[in-house]
């Protein structure tokens, strides 16, 4: 997949939002080098950065080297681009340490090791060591203040006030590109439609301080159909690090995507063809209830993320939605142990239905109290590792216990707690 290629599998995708006049003959004219900046004033990225660096993936798969730019240097000053105020300035050692990590997540995705292979560079290689007399000289007489303030990302913070640091950051991010068009040859630059102007104002300190060419793609910002912001949930972001963003709750957000945005997410966060999408597509607008659609979602994303853990994961929600829980993994009852409100009781102690209702009554718990424990039960809603517990039930037998540890217990249709048995 190489030049008009490229820009048709983006165009279809719906990943393409602007380009410059002539990036299509530099595609053409063999393998060059495009990046894409990360800012790590967070200890990970989320899934709003996961559609820059699936732009990064398509960009190696037509035979272009990905060139992903980690700002140990920007993320100093912040970026003003979509903020509605100031944000707060970060603490050098906090964004060296938030770079590496952010490394180790691209290195998921992008292969280092082939002809084409993938490149990491820190923009702190250049910044830190950058004199403020020689960049004022060097780099911002290049740039008038009506240039400047003519700016997306300037424009929309003229009324609530803007700092000079992050007034200055479009200069930054220009010398970026400056720096790695003379250090690695990188020609082009990629980045969400809200980066154009920053992008526009490194091609314009290209041309002028060396005469040579510069180009630019953007992508469209992310939105739901529902209105809703992307990435967030009431939790907060979805991140890519598992401590941040469970792997199970991962999964439960790309399965849970609405009917309306699942065929646009297909072709923004995987790598599946045209044909397996547009069939997707078909299923959903015939048979909705079964959400085929989201589970191939929810399964290629996470298993690009989080790799192995799939597999427990899936095992965890069929629990959870109507599967067996007979022959889920002791890996998949871990992952339920934070997921699920749970309990623990030492080994050798009797386990009994009185005191697993004590256990989950209460406000806010699985039952609102002991007497709505009993209803349940009364009624045929009150079940152990899916089987219905009997009115005149009162012991557990211990062959019950899952991997001789675990009791999945179940209040109606999906309301879930979990018994553990101490090891």
């Amino acid at each position: 997949m190489r030049s008009q290629a490229l820009l048709d599998e983006l165009q279809w995708r719906g990943l393409l939002y602007q380009h410059t006049d002539e990036v299509a003959g530099l595609l053409a004219s063999g393998q060059t080098s495009g990046y894409i900046g990360f800012d790590p004033t967070a200890p990970s990225l989320h899934i709003g950065s996961l559609l820059q660096i699936m732009l990064l993936v398509r960009l190696q798969q037509a035979g272009h080297r990905p060139v992903a730019l980690v700002g140990g240097g920007t993320g100093l000053i912040g970026d003003p681009s979509g903020k509605a105020s100031e944000r707060p300035l970060a603490d050098a050692a906090h964004v060296d340490l938030n770079a590496a990590k952010i490394r180790r997540q691209l290195e998921r995705f992008l292969d280092f090791s082939r002809a084409n292979g993938a490149r990491v560079v820190n923009n702190a290689e250049w910044l830190s060591e950058l004199k403020a007399v020689d960049f004022m000289r060097d780099v911002g007489k290049h740039f008038t203040l009506n240039y400047m303030m003519q700016k997306d990302s300037v424009q929309g913070r003229l009324e609530g006030g803007i700092s000079y640091t992050e007034f200055s950051y479009m200069l930054l991010q220009a010398y970026d590109f400056l720096e790695l068009r003379r250090r690695y040859d990188v020609r082009l630059q990629l980045g969400g439609s809200d980066q154009w102007g920053n992008i526009t104002a490194g091609m314009e300190l290209i041309r002028r301080t060396t005469g040579l060419d510069a180009h630019a793609i953007t992508s469209p910002l992310v939105t739901s159909s529902s209105g809703a912001k992307f990435g967030k949930t009431e939790a907060g972001a979805v991140w890519l690090d598992p401590t941040l963003t469970s792997p199970y709750q991962f999964y439960q957000f790309w399965i849970n995507v609405d009917d309306r945005d699942v065929g646009r997410y297909l072709r923004y966060f995987t790598v599946l063809p045209r044909e397996e999408i547009e069939a997707l597509d078909g299923a959903t607008a015939e048979h909705p209830e079964k959400r085929e659609a989201q589970i191939a979602l929810a399964r290629n994303v996470t298993r690009a993320v989080h790799g192995d853990a799939l597999g427990a994961v899936e095992e965890a929600t069929g629990a959870l939605f109507g599967g067996s829980v007979l022959g889920i993994s002791q890996v998949a009852f871990e992952i339920l142990r934070n997921e699920i409100p749970h309990v623990t009781i030492e080994r050798g102690e009797p386990i009994t239905v009185s005191r697993i209702i004590d256990a989950f009554s209460g406000p806010g718990n699985l039952f609102e109290s002991k007497k709505d424990a009993k209803r349940s039960i009364q009624q045929g809603g009150f079940y152990l590792n899916q089987e219905r517990v009997a009115p005149d039930q009162s012991a557990v037998d211990d062959s019950l216990l899952l991997h001789g540890r675990f009791l999945l217990v179940r209040k109606g249709a999906r309301n879930y707690g979990l018994v553990e048995v101490a090891r």
